[in-house]
């Protein structure tokens, strides 16, 4: 990685592009009505994927850039899923019969927050509304501090086979200045349990840029994280948005490792990582080689969505639950996000939906573009362009912002085909940018591009 260029273009803001466009621009012109009637239109042969948020913790991680709220009354959260039920059943009576799913995805917050049983009636009630095939990918979002023994055989009992869990840094320092203070004893506990129960897809996330964070500390992660095996990383740049995330305030922005830190931080974990036999993925995915997402990003099936990279192929992302976004051919649906407005819709018997986007041809032509860029560090853009009956040449024109990065040495474009130089893939959210029509440079909100 290039540090020349890590001091030129990382502290810009721009978006993760897991979805084109983003959210930010979503609008309340889309409310229940069109998602009822987008619902509607599904194809018959469509395929779907679910994903749920939980919107609960038990107590705020400082960094987090979630929506979520501190709970204490197992009641709330125990009516929530009566909620996300109704929400389930009422989708699927809109779309009318049983969409094949292939990919469920649980979120938070903190999903294992439910008792188990309620898990696994939630479970039952999916299961019922769709059909859920046996081959699919069933993934849970822990935070290994509070996980159950009965939780796990919950999940275990429920189909679940892939488990993502929070580390971000094993450095105590850090956890202090962060208020998640997680041990590494806790975390093998928890990786023990989940594959004594056969729950054998392990993931886990990791940060860069806290505070108080070193090049020798992330290394340090690494090599306790290395010793626990697990199939997949994620590794994150911390966003600091606190006039946007109240609760970060509480970081003192004084301990924050600066840009040329962040960017060492990033190009050690990487190198730490694809030393250790992983495959760097795409942004900020690591896999072994043998498992299903090295194997698509080699195939060049990968796909991009709001839960990060992925193997789902599916065009329909169903959202449950409050703030959840779902993808339809047509367009992006959001639901309300305060919980209260969500349970009064669901209660009520109407769909949730507060506000989303309608898709035009050019967001199409462009979101492929950009999800190439993000899945494959390049793109061909006459191949791309003739599947939407647009001009290379003109969308070449409009991307006035990647004339730089194709004199930086960032970009190199043969003909129509782009490719992101080796040595500057941790730019590749730059790139994806020069394409996005709608990006306001002026405008905080997205985490820095490094």
């Amino acid at each position: 990685m290039r540090a020349d260029l890590a001091v030129s273009y990382g502290d810009e803001r721009l978006p993760r592009y897991t979805s084109y466009p983003t959210a930010p621009h979503f609008s309340p012109a889309i409310g229940g009505d069109t998602y009822a009637g987008w619902l509607a239109e599904l194809p018959a042969g469509a395929s779907a994927s679910l994903y749920l948020h939980v919107p609960f913790c038990r107590e705020m991680c400082w960094y987090c850039g979630c929506h979520t709220q501190i709970v204490r009354r197992d009641e709330l959260i125990a009516a929530y899923q009566r909620t996300l039920r109704s929400e389930i059943v009422q989708v699927a009576d809109t779309i009318g019969r049983r969409i094949k799913v292939e990919h469920i995805h649980f979120g938070g917050g903190t999903p294992t927050i439910m008792a188990p049983e309620a898990f696994a009636e939630l479970m039952a009630t999916m299961r019922q509304a769709f059909f859920v095939l046996p081959t699919a990918e069933i993934a849970v979002e822990i935070d290994p501090r509070t996980l159950t023994a009965d939780m796990v055989e919950a999940m275990r009992l429920s189909g679940v086979n892939r488990a993502s869990l929070g580390v971000q840094s094993f450095d105590p320092v850090v956890q202090r200045a962060i208020n998640r203070v997680q041990s590494f004893e806790q975390t093998a506990c928890v990786v023990d349990m989940l594959r004594r129960a056969d729950i054998a897809g392990v993931n886990f996330d990791l940060i860069y840029g806290l505070p108080h964070q070193t090049v020798a500390s992330c290394l340090d992660t690494v090599r306790r994280a290395l010793a626990l095996a697990p199939d997949r990383f994620s590794v994150f740049g911390y966003a600091h948005v606190p006039d946007f995330k109240k609760h970060q305030r509480m970081i003192n922005e004084a301990v924050l490792p600066d840009g040329p830190a962040r960017h060492d931080q990033a190009c050690a974990i990487a190198n730490a990582l694809k030393e250790a036999g992983y495959v760097q993925i795409g942004l900020d995915h690591f896999a072994r080689p043998d498992d299903s997402m090295a194997v698509a990003f080699e195939e060049r099936t990968l796909r991009r969505n709001f839960q990060g990279y992925t193997t789902d192929k599916a065009e329909v992302l169903l959202g449950f639950g409050a703030s959840a976004i779902g993808h339809l051919p047509q367009g992006y649906v959001q639901n309300e996000v305060q919980i209260g407005a969500y349970a009064q819709c669901i209660g009520a018997g109407r769909l949730a939906t507060a506000k989303g986007y309608g898709l035009t041809d050019d967001d199409r032509l462009r979101a492929d573009i950009i999800e190439r860029i993000m899945c494959e560090f390049g793109a061909d853009l006459g191949d791309i362009c003739a599947r939407h009956g647009a001009e290379p040449e003109a969308m070449l024109k409009s991307a006035s912002r990647l004339k730089p990065l194709i004199s930086d040495g960032v970009v190199r474009l043969d003909g129509d085909k782009l490719a992101v130089a080796r040595d500057s893939r941790f730019l590749v959210r730059s790139v994806a940018a020069a394409f996005d029509a709608h990006l306001d440079p002026g405008k905080q909100l997205h985490s820095r591009a490094v």
